[in-house]
């Protein structure tokens, strides 16, 4: 249970967007990640890809316990996680692209570790108590996501001709979704406002340097194109987004309220 604040109605409402941006972003691609499990190219990877997941879904959990609670409308985690439909999530365009190969699953955990650890750095000094314990506690994990995404991507980046192909297709077909990452919007704008978290234009420049410093490393060509997919944050998804909500929430949407 958190001891949530009493905002005015446009911060509090704000603020509950944001938290499910939070939440069904960590979901949803440690619910990608989890897709992995049996299936790695090594079995040391294939345990690591899955603690990845497990840190993911338990920062979700705390993300969606809070949004639960300052809204006030007696709703659970599990509420929140099982019984929204696609249009309803607010998760990042990228975190639900599909798995392919190990290099497209290396580079988009990478793409996203780089905005995640900066922004969980800046949301760990918020004015609001709750996300900045939940921010610090989750950027211990977020830490070790960097380190292993960033060294594989240099792995294979600079590695055979083979995976340098194919982790360099991987960032020429993920690159499009990372605009939206960084692009704050008017929840953005009033939270920040409010102090309670960063401003993003300013994550941006952190991460870009960041993503610079490691392709270069991986001897990879970073994409010229500067027209980029946007709508996750305001739930306008792709198709892909779909397909995992029904494997996701199957149980849940077939046996309502069951218990165990």
């Amino acid at each position: 249970m958190f001891d949530t604040k009493t905002y005015s109605s446009e911060v509090n409402q704000a603020l509950c967007d944001y938290l499910l941006r939070l939440a069904d972003s960590s979901l949803i691609l440690g619910h990608r990640l989890s897709e992995w499990c049996g299936h790695g190219p090594i079995l040391e990877q294939d345990i690591a890809m899955s603690n990845l997941a497990l840190d993911l879904i338990g920062q979700a959990r705390n993300w969606y316990q809070l949004a639960a609670q300052q809204a006030g409308l007696g709703q659970t985690e599990d509420d929140l996680a099982y019984l929204r439909d696609a249009p309803q999530y607010r998760n990042v365009l990228l975190v639900e692209q599909p798995n392919g190969d190990f290099g497209q699953t290396v580079m988009r955990q990478f793409l996203f570790d780089a905005y995640h650890y900066y922004l969980l750095q800046k949301l760990g000094q918020s004015a609001d108590e709750n996300i900045a314990a939940i921010a610090q506690k989750s950027l211990k994990e977020v830490t070790y996501h960097l380190k292993w995404s960033s060294e594989w991507v240099i792995r294979l980046g600079d590695g055979t001709e083979e995976s340098q192909r194919r982790i360099q297709t991987a960032l020429n077909n993920l690159w499009e979704f990372t605009g939206e990452l960084s692009k704050p919007d008017q929840t953005d704008e009033i939270l920040h406002a409010a102090g309670l978290v960063p401003d993003l234009r300013k994550i941006q420049a952190d991460w870009q340097n960041r993503v610079r410093s490691v392709l270069t490393e991986a001897t990879l060509q970073i994409p010229t194109r500067t027209w980029m997919q946007k709508g996750g944050k305001e739930g306008i998804h792709t198709e892909h987004l779909g397909y995992i909500l029904a494997e996701m929430q199957f149980l849940q949407r077939a046996y309502p309220d069951c218990e165990w």
